[in-house]
Formats: structure tokens, C-alpha cells, sequence
């Protein structure tokens, strides 16, 4: 069976595991097939201390046996990377936060009205595209890798543009009429029963282009 295109390092412990240099390099090489007496060779490493990682990765089901074969009296072991990329989930990264307690029920309170402003405002911050973006490569990334192993395809699509925009303000705009106008389209197409989908559309200004020379 071949490996998953993508799997989501989303635990601590494989995290730590993976990100040693020597264990770094093995997981780019084993991508295609390899043994630890070619990988030493190639890394230029004590065959010992090669098995030794490749030992831990193995463990932690970051790489796989594909193949045993018998070289002079012994049994070299053929191994290979469980995915061709491993995807690191930004929240492993980031310190957890107590859970508040559960909200009363005050929609309309000052409180509530201020909280609706709050999620409103939060639509232009930069933290919140991050946040976002985040969850996005976290579900995809677990629905791909499921999808490989079942031998079927994740049906996804992206849509990109540039915009230029003359002032700020335009972006305010442009974001309440494109919210209006992805609302009256999902309107449409919505069916009860059907299969759910979700639909992220963010925006940031472009990197500046390098000045060529």
C-alpha cells in the first residue's frame, strides 16, 4: 500500500520525536524506500546509530517496513515514510488555555451585544485568519490521510484571487458583499441531507515581491 500524501502531526510526543536533525533527514529520505545500510551510507552515519532512529520512528508509526531481504546470513530491513509530508498542527504548538465556564444565556444583555460585536470585529483580525486557516489543514489533512487509506479521493476545492484595493475601507466593504453574496449562493445550493461542506474564504495583503537583482 502506498504512503498517505499527508499526515497530521497533531501529538506532543511524535512531534519531539520527528524533529531531532539527524530524524528530520531520514523522514525527507524515506520517501522512497531505503535500509539502514544505505542510509548510513548516505548520511555518512555509524549503521548503529541509523537503526537506532529508524527504530524510534518506527515506534512512533512515522515510518514503515515495506520489504525484508537476506543479505549475507542476515535480514536487511527495506523501510519507508508513512506519508510523503507530515504537517505540523499549529494548536501542538500553542500553550492550552483553561476552559471558561459555560456562558448564562444573555444574548441581550450589554454583555451578549458586546460579545456579537467582538465575533464581528474578529472577521478582519489577523489572529482569527490564522485560527482558521489552522482548522482547515488540521480537518483536511485527518479527511485526506483517511481517504488515501480507504483508496478514495477527498472531493475539496480552493478559489484564489488578487485584489487591489484603494483604501481600507474597501476591504470592509468587499468582505460584507462578498459574505452577502457566498449567503444567498449557499442558500441555494444547501440541501437537507446532502453532504456537508465548509467554505473558508480569507484575505491578507500579498508578500512584497523580492526587487529582482
Amino acid at each position: 500500500m502506498a504512503a498517505t500524501e499527508m499526515s497530521l502531526m497533531d501529538e506532543p510526543e511524535r512531534l519531539r520525536v520527528a524533529l531531532t536533525p539527524i530524524r528530520r533527514q531520514l523522514l525527507a529520505r524515506l520517501r522512497e524506500p531505503a535500509s539502514a545500510v544505505q542510509l548510513a551510507a548516505e548520511l555518512g552515519q555509524p549503521r548503529q546509530r541509523v537503526g537506532y532512529h529508524l527504530k524510534v520512528l518506527e515506534q512512533e508509526e512515522l515510518i514503515e517496513l515495506v520489504e525484508e531481504r537476506r543479505r549475507r546470513g542476515c535480514v536487511e530491513r527495506v523501510m519507508r515514510a508513512t506519508a510523503k509530508a507530515f504537517l505540523v498542527d499549529p494548536a501542538v504548538l500553542t500553550p492550552t488555555a483553561p476552559t471558561p465556564a459555560a456562558p448564562t444565556p444573555a444574548a441581550l444583555t450589554p454583555a451578549g451585544v458586546d460579545a456579537g460585536f467582538t465575533r464581528i470585529a474578529d472577521r478582519h483580525a489577523a489572529e482569527h485568519l490564522v485560527e482558521v486557516a489552522a482548522g482547515t489543514v488540521r480537518e483536511v489533512t485527518r479527511m485526506a490521510a483517511e481517504a488515501d487509506r480507504q483508496g478514495v479521493r477527498l472531493l475539496t476545492f480552493t478559489l484564489e484571487a488578487d485584489v487591489r484595493f484603494a483604501e481600507p475601507g474597501d476591504v470592509h466593504r468587499f468582505t460584507d458583499e462578498l459574505a452577502e453574496a457566498v449567503s444567498r449562493l449557499a442558500a441555494r445550493y444547501d440541501t437537507p441531507g446532502g453532504r456537508p461542506y465548509r467554505l473558508t474564504a480569507g484575505g491578507h495583503p500579498a508578500p512584497r515581491a523580492e526587487p529582482a537583482g
